[in-house]
Parts: C-alpha cells; structure tokens; sequence
C-alpha cells in the first residue's frame, strides 16, 4: 500500500496541556476528512503532556506525527511543524482548543472549490463543560468566495487569529512566524492575505476556543508593544504587496489592530510606569501615521461604527484616551 500524500497537514504545538490534550487530539482523529497529518511538536513540555502524545502517536500511526523539542515558545513550535508538513494545506490547532468533525473537510472543499489560498471559520468560545460562551462570527455578510480586489475591507476587519484558518502551504515559501515576540499572528497572517487574491469562508462555527478557568491571569506588560511592531512589519509587507494602492484599508488596518487592539491590551497594564511609557509609544505612533482623531473615531468594522459597538466600560476608556485623560484613567484601572 503507497502512502498517498496528506491533503491537509495540521500543526498542534504542546506546552503543559495534559487536562486538555486529549479532547483536542480527539477531535482531530475524527476528522472526516480522512487524508490528513496531525503533527504534534511537544515544545518542552514538564508535565505529562509527552506520555499522551505518545500513546496517540502509537494508536493513530497513520495520522499521529509525534515530535519532541527543546523549549522555543509557539511560533518556534509552529514553525518547526511547518518545515516538516507535507500537506497541500495547512491548519493550526491551539493543544487546549478542539474542533468539529467536519472543519477540515469542509475547509478544503471551498480551498479548491474557489481555488483558495486562504479559507476561514467562525469561532466559538466555549467553557470547560462544553457550553458556549460566545460566538464570534468572522466574515459576516459576505459571501463564500470573496474577491480581494472588490472587498479589500476584510483585510482591515479581520481578527488574525491562526487557527480558525487553513493556508495553501505555498504561503509559507517566504514567510514564518515570528519567533520571540508576542502576537505573532497579527504580524504574520496579514501578510498572508496580502498574498491572496481571493480568499473563502464558510459560516460554520467550526474552531471551539477553550476560556480556562485554570490559566493565570497574566498582568499586562511592555510585551503588548510588540502588536505596534507587529503592524509595522505589515505596513512594511503591503507596500510591496499588489494592493499597494488601497490606502484607506491600510489605515483602518493601523487603526483596528495598532490603536484599538492596543488599548485593550494597555487597560489591563497595572504598572504606572509602563502604562505612561506605552502611551507615550502609541501616540508617537498615531502621529508618525497622521491618523487624526476623527479617523479614529468614524472607524467601521463590517460597516458598523466600531466605537459604538463596544460595551459602555471600553467604549469610556478609548473616549478618556481619546481626549487625553490618562490620569483619570488610571484611577479607573
């Protein structure tokens, strides 16, 4: 029997997820698309997580890939499973996440349906019983195939996330995660896209996003500097990409993911210091960009003005920082 090449190669990076390896890996054994690899990178890994791989590797040998790594933080996990893919297609599960049975099925059907280097899904959070918590739509309404050129929106409305999405492996000829920063996905899906003439979605809420109740609540640091730097390399991308000409986007872009993205990170930034020092970054940004605040303000997302949108709490917080009242901020976090 000749091995027939995997259709879609789907990366899983591990770290400390024994209580919640199982249900992911489960998840996708029971693909319905059956021409897939699952290769699983332990990225040094001290709990039990390496002895579930292995029992997987040795029941599932036909799709299990197990590899074992020193520690080098997820996109060094990613990448590593890229470099060793053989898929036409490639998919990224978070090890704490699952998905439904048919994700990757159905995601393929419409990568060659539409001839599509890129396909989407809805997501879905969900607790640690299984019940929804949220559901987060992506491409509302639009349809299936979605000509760049025609609706070059999406690339200032999308959420990067990595992993509700499959890439044609070719994507990758060029480009990587970026290793040791945070945010890796703002920094390289978009330059992804930039890559694409069309990309598909399907409505289905196909990515199940595990809230934990267990992980700890991380204070917010200087590390959420690395989302304007993240932007910056997708400006650098998209002045050589073939939508050079589509400003507008462009700027919604710089607007969504390095103001808006930022400042609900800065409003869990506890330290005083690095709260000023991070203000002091962003408006350097929005200056260098010639945003005015009026851009900023008339922002729509999927043609819905975004300010208003948000719950009254956030919608204050951009409103203070808006209006430059940074100490009357801080006695509100």
């Amino acid at each position: 029997m000749t091995n027939v090449p995997s259709k879609v190669s789907i990366i899983v990076p591990v770290y400390n997820v024994e209580n919640y390896l199982a249900k992911c890996l489960d998840s996708l054994i029971n693909q319905t698309l059956q021409n897939i690899e699952v290769l699983v990178v332990n990225d040094g890994s001290t709990d039990n997580s390496e002895n579930i791989i292995q029992e997987y590797a040795q029941k599932y040998p036909e799709k299990i890939k197990a590899f074992n790594k020193e520690n080098g933080g997820l996109s060094d996990a990613r990448n590593f499973g890229i470099d060793r893919s053989t898929g036409d297609y490639i998919g990224f599960v978070d090890s704490d996440d699952y998905v439904t049975a048919t994700m990757f099925e159905e995601m393929l059907n419409l990568a060659e349906k539409h001839q599509s280097k890129m396909v989407i899904c809805n997501i879905q959070k969900v607790d640690q019983h299984g019940n929804v918590t949220q559901k987060l739509t992506q491409i509302p309404n639009m349809p299936e195939k979605i000509d760049l050129e025609s609706h070059f929106s999406v690339f200032s409305d999308l959420s990067y996330f990595a992993c509700n999405k499959i890439f044609e492996k070719g994507l990758f000829n060029q480009r990587r995660f970026k290793k040791g920063v945070h945010f890796e996905d703002i920094q390289l899906i978009p330059q992804l896209l930039l890559e694409c003439d069309a990309i598909a979605q399907t409505q289905n809420f196909h990515y199940q996003y595990l809230e934990r109740t267990d992980s700890i609540t991380k204070t917010h640091t200087e590390k959420g500097l690395d989302i304007l730097k993240a932007v910056k390399d997708v400006e650098t991308a998209f002045e050589d990409s073939i939508y050079l000409s589509k400003r507008k986007e462009l700027k919604n872009f710089q607007i969504f993911e390095g103001i808006y993205s930022f400042l609900a990170y800065l409003a869990y930034v506890k330290k005083e210091e690095t709260f000023y020092d991070m203000s002091n970054e962003l408006e350097l940004f929005i200056k260098e960009r010639n945003i005015k605040i009026k851009d900023i303000l008339n922002y729509s997302r999927f043609d819905k003005n975004y300010l208003l949108s948000l719950p009254l709490k956030k919608k204050i917080f951009y409103l203070l920082f808006f209006a430059g009242q940074k100490k009357l901020i801080r006695k509100l976090i």
